[in-house]
């Protein structure tokens, strides 16, 4: 496996250890840069130090839900959370989390909870300065805004901001608008995705371009899956891939 670093939160010394082993018996280079308690040494050691390629978080900790820790601190590592209690799957799904591990951890769950780390992240995690650089090659400068259309004898202006979402139909590139109309598009999805704003329209597969505003719920599909449902009398309901749905998560939590 390519993972590297590993920040362990764990409040229970015998849980700790029995993590430590499983990791090193599945990635046996991997480092374990830090082990700690509570949510205030969290806090301190994500503040001072390079965030890790992963952390394995549990929920409970000695001074309160780690939920808090993102309060307090940005963490833009994924995170695998480990805990005795399944009621804080949906909460757990908000943050960076690739899976929810329920105590006793069994080495293959672990496995393959670190096999879905490697499919999302097949690369080395990025350099603080490479995030800055990506954001800034990704903000809003110069994207499309409109779109001329023709209209009886003459033409029409459409906004990207009235546009919920982008579908492929037939061959065809639609757009189904806030006001539940639907206009055909000339361009493909593949190049609208490079014309829109990434921060306000996401590819969520082959067939939907979707508006960040047109989400209307969200919810655990199988395989690692996501179901999105969308706003509007079309009730459209959208699949994101295992793959994707951490990416999605992030770009939904910006």
């Amino acid at each position: 496996m390519r993972l590297k670093t590993v920040l362990l939160i764990e409040d229970e010394k015998p849980n700790a250890d029995r993590l430590k082993r499983l990791l090193h018996h599945v990635c046996p280079n991997v480092d374990i840069v830090a082990t700690e308690e509570s949510i205030a040494a969290s806090v301190t050691w994500l503040k001072n130090n390079v965030q890790p390629d992963l952390i394995l978080m549990d929920i409970r900790l000695s001074d309160g839900l780690c939920f808090e820790i993102f309060n307090l601190v940005e963490v833009t590592a994924p995170i695998i959370f480990t805990t005795a209690y399944d009621e804080y799957t949906l909460k757990a799904f908000k943050y960076n989390s690739i899976d929810y591990l329920l105590k006793p951890i069994k080495q293959d769950e672990l496995t393959a909870a670190l096999q879905r780390y490697e499919d999302m992240f097949p690369h080395a995690a990025l350099t603080q300065t490479t995030l800055e650089n990506l954001a800034e090659l990704l903000s809003p400068k110069g994207y499309r805004k409109r779109f001329l259309l023709p209209f009886r004898d003459g033409y029409k202006t459409l906004l990207t901001s009235d546009i919920h979402y982008f579908y492929s139909e037939w061959g065809n590139t639609k757009a189904f608008l806030k006001n539940n109309q639907v206009e055909l598009i000339s361009q493909t999805l593949e190049e609208l995705e490079k014309q829109l704003n990434p921060q306000e329209f996401y590819r969520a597969n082959r067939q939907y371009l979707i508006h960040i505003d047109a989400v209307k719920s969200i919810f655990n599909h199988f395989n690692g899956k996501l179901k999105v449902e969308l706003k509007g009398q079309s009730e459209a309901e959208v699949l994101i891939s295992r793959e994707k749905s951490t990416a999605f998560k992030s770009w939904m939590d910006y």
